[in-house]
């Protein structure tokens, strides 16, 4: 991108309708599911906030999540724009892993982060504020989700 100075620089607003239509605007999910039911049923479901998943990628939480072996039909693992599986069987490691995060941020201070930008019809860059108070919740729910399912014998479905 261009210096900054020439794009008129917009912080996303949740509350704000249009921003929320925006392709840069995304928000996805966990599912306690079964790979081994003969359908699809979610059991349970934890959503990701925008300001969430912004976050996972900005502090490269979704880097670390890749060391385990996540089944995914682009077989690019967890990744943007695409869901991703976890068998029961890995939700210890991933427990730990969430753990190692949850510990690398909590001392973290918010941040302004760039999600993207456009040249026309006129120049544009997209912000946000990643607040790590936010973000350690998030990980102690998806935490305590997690545990849940690894309890209960779901596997996770990740929607990104």
């Amino acid at each position: 991108m261009p210096s900054t100075p020439m794009y008129r620089k917009i912080f996303i607003d949740d509350e704000n309708a249009a921003h929320r239509e925006l392709s840069i605007y995304r928000k996805g999910h966990v599912n306690a599911i079964r790979l081994n039911d003969e359908g699809y049923f979610v059991y349970q479901s934890l959503p990701i906030s925008a300001h969430n998943y912004a976050a996972l990628f900005h502090y490269n939480s979704i880097d670390a999540l890749n060391a385990l072996p996540f089944i995914s039909e682009t077989k690019n693992g967890l990744d943007s724009w695409d869901e991703a599986y976890l068998p029961n069987t890995l939700l210890e490691k991933l427990i730990g892993i969430l753990g190692d995060e949850l510990d690398a941020h909590r001392e973290t201070k918010p941040e302004e982060i760039m999600l993207g930008w456009q040249d026309s019809p006129e120049k544009i860059s997209y912000w946000r504020v990643i607040s790590p108070t936010e973000f350690c919740s998030f990980l102690e729910s998806l935490m305590a989700f997690v545990k849940e399912a690894q309890t209960t014998g779901y596997d996770l479905e990740f929607i990104l």
